[in-house]
């Protein structure tokens, strides 16, 4: 089975490093700093269960990978976009998608029936250009269970957790899930197949929706908004807008707010993925994982001042954070001139 990790960063890296220990056939697509370091050095990890290096096959076209039976999308929610219509170079008759986004994926309402089926979320898929670049049919869910970061280039940092969730959207065991399931449980992962991949997203979706923008606003560790008064109110409230869109889906969760919260503070000093990536100067997953959910309560009437007042924030932070970049590489560019 010939895997392409379309997008070699901190998740990607991480399953394709371990897939390459494994002796699978994979090749990691990645640019800039982190590609020239994989390419002179290889790939090393960093973790509490054994710190490992690879050689891996590596990428700067996709053009000159070939066709690919396994497509694993590690990049952020907000760089399937660009990503996405330069994927099809890659695409044989039953090659398949794995997308392992946080939030709600561009594909949720595709073959969902009912009043919303076809439904695209803008702040998901802005323009339809990742609908119209991947069938339906080639796609596989999955959700990550583990949290990495990116060190230094050539360097992935794993701190816990090794398991990816798989899943038919139309709720089927198939032999394709159950042979890319194999494949990285060999790898050292471990791979249930879910045929309820929807409700899994949302379960996820609970705790992401309020700990990631408030821990970005914050600075704030699970364990830190987990324990303190006034900012776990916050948090619970976020999470009980979050389940009443749930709710009008027809989601039925199977953990309570109050188990979400015990959950995180049992975690922990850990920072989320968008704290890290506001620390780290990189664009936050925002649309995808709050968003989304917004514009679904608007579509759903479901009223949401808690998450909307978070979500306002949180934008305008990341509105300046990236205004601060631009102002930052105009003047090294200027520099650079002199």
């Amino acid at each position: 089975m010939r895997t392409v990790i379309a997008g070699a960063g901190a998740v990607g890296g991480y399953i394709g490093a371990r897939l390459a220990r494994a002796g699978a056939d994979v090749v990691l697509f990645a640019r800039g700093p982190h590609l020239r370091a994989m390419q002179e050095r290889g790939l090393r990890v960093k973790s509490p269960d054994g710190d490992f290096e690879v050689k891996p096959q590596v990428a700067s076209d996709l053009a000159t990978i070939g066709t690919a039976d396994v497509v694993v999308l590690g990049v952020k929610a907000h760089g399937l976009t660009a990503l996405a219509p330069g994927l099809r170079v890659l695409f044989g008759p039953d090659t398949v998608v794995v997308s392992t986004q946080n939030g709600i994926p561009w594909w949720y309402f595709q073959g969902y029936g009912g009043a919303l089926d076809g439904v695209r979320l803008e702040r998901v898929d802005p323009g339809g250009v990742i609908a119209a670049s991947i069938e339906p049919l080639r796609i596989v869910g999955s959700l990550a269970y583990f949290s990495t970061d990116i060190a230094e280039p050539g360097v992935i940092h794993h701190t816990e957790g090794n398991r990816i969730s798989l899943g038919e959207p139309n709720g089927t065991r198939s032999d394709r899930t159950r042979a890319i399931a194999e494949a990285l449980i060999s790898a050292g992962f471990r791979c249930p197949i879910t045929t309820r991949i929807r409700h899994e997203i949302w379960v996820k979706l609970l705790g992401n929706v309020a700990f990631n923008p408030i821990s970005a606003l914050t600075g704030g560790t699970l364990e830190e908004l987990a324990r303190h008064p006034e900012v776990s109110q916050l948090v619970r409230a976020v999470m009980a807008e979050t389940g009443a869109v749930a709710a009008n889906l027809g989601i039925e969760l199977p953990i309570s707010i109050d188990q979400r919260m015990a959950g995180a503070e049992k975690v922990g000093a850990h920072k989320t993925s968008m704290l890290q990536d506001y620390e780290a100067g990189r664009p936050m997953e925002l649309e995808a994982i709050v968003g989304a959910v917004v514009e679904l309560g608007d579509r759903l009437g479901v009223a949401m001042p808690a998450t909307r007042a978070v979500y306002a924030c949180t934008k305008l932070l990341d509105e300046r954070r990236r205004q601060r970049t631009v102002t930052i590489d105009a003047a090294a560019a200027t520099s650079a001139h002199r």
